[in-house]
């Protein structure tokens, strides 16, 4: 499991590509005792000594209900952000968003603090302002301005020393200087070249009921599949959510639905090489053949095709983010979010 003593799973374990490998867990934020409020930090090498079973050996995906940060101050870290192997070199920041997918490699000689954060640690006001940093769209490795680039890491290391001083202070106390740290830092983060590029797209400044139907869609979009669902689960009527999604994107709730059901088919029949049985059954669909009538209507290639056609361009493209076609599917539906 990822991993009993730290973080609760909520979904099954899952397995190789198949039939039985159907079910991506996912895992809630489960901090060791004594960690208060939603906001645990540690180190890399810390982290990875602290638990010899966690999943690598073999790798294992999995999705969480919060937020991994790292920097990475030395070393090399490799790691799967929706099925594609990302590196992390010195002076590079890893970001994996409520959501996604992601599967550990062993850390080698990779250092550096490492922040796990629940949404709701940050203060209101401070998470629209870090909408574009914290958006399930935004980049999965980000490159800090090098003005911030030293500043970033001594106040990583700041939030790394004050998250070990519980005791010291009042709680209260211990509890605001965290936040108010963990914040400061990811104001200056949102500065990376690669995040001032996206403040524009759409979504970006998105609505309180656009945002959290987005945040929903994330980590349901498996198991709810109708417009209704959603408005159901945000408390508000169908046709405030499709407004709400119109004003946004431009294009409906339901639309948006199978987008992202239709992105999570292309990475999982792409890059982590799944058959159409085990996609369909992990996104809900109770028969093949419905799958793949779905699929082929929004792409115009059955699973099998596409699948071929992903395998043929996987030499170049795996841990290279940007050619493969399932991140070119990303970011289009980036500016759909």
């Amino acid at each position: 499991m990822m991993v009993d003593k730290r973080h609760s799973e909520q979904g099954g374990r899952s397995g190789p590509a198949g039939p039985a490998a159907a079910a991506v867990p996912l895992y809630s934020f489960q901090p060791p005792v004594g960690t208060p409020f939603g906001l645990e930090v540690t180190t890399v090498e810390d982290f990875f000594a602290q638990h010899d079973d966690w999943p690598w050996n073999p790798p294992r995906p999995g999705r969480a209900t919060f937020h991994y940060l790292i920097a990475v101050t030395e070393g090399e870290l490799l790691h799967d952000v929706d099925h594609v192997t990302r590196t992390v070199s010195p002076g590079q920041w890893l970001w994996v968003r409520p959501g996604h997918t992601q599967c550990w490699h062993p850390p080698g000689a990779a250092r550096g603090p490492f922040v796990l954060f629940e949404p709701d640690v940050l203060t209101p006001d401070i998470a629209r302002l870090l909408a574009p940093l914290t958006a399930h769209e935004a980049p999965a490795v980000l490159n800090p301005h090098p003005d911030d680039a030293d500043w970033l890491r001594q106040t990583a290391l700041q939030l790394l020393d004050e998250h070990r001083a519980l005791g010291r202070r009042r709680l209260e106390a211990h509890h605001a200087l965290r936040r108010s740290l963990l914040e400061s830092l990811l104001l200056r983060l949102a500065n990376s070249p690669d995040i001032t590029a996206t403040e524009t797209s759409p979504g970006a400044g998105r609505g309180d009921t656009y945002g959290r139907f987005v945040d929903a869609l994330e980590l349901r979009f498996r198991e709810l599949h109708q417009a209704a669902d959603y408005a159901e689960l945000l408390g508000c009527s169908v046709r405030t959510l499709s407004r709400a999604a119109r004003a946004a994107t431009g294009k409906g709730a339901r639309e948006l639905i199978d987008e992202r059901r239709l992105l999570e088919a292309r990475r999982l029949l792409g890059v982590a090489g799944w058959d159409a049985r085990a996609v369909a059954a992990h996104l809900g669909f109770t028969d093949p053949a419905n799958f793949g009538r779905f699929f082929r209507g929004h792409t115009g290639l059955t699973p099998a095709a596409f699948a071929a056609g992903e395998a043929a361009n996987a030499p170049r493209s795996r841990g290279r983010p940007g050619p493969h076609l399932a991140d070119r599917a990303a970011g289009a539906s980036a500016s759909r979010r």
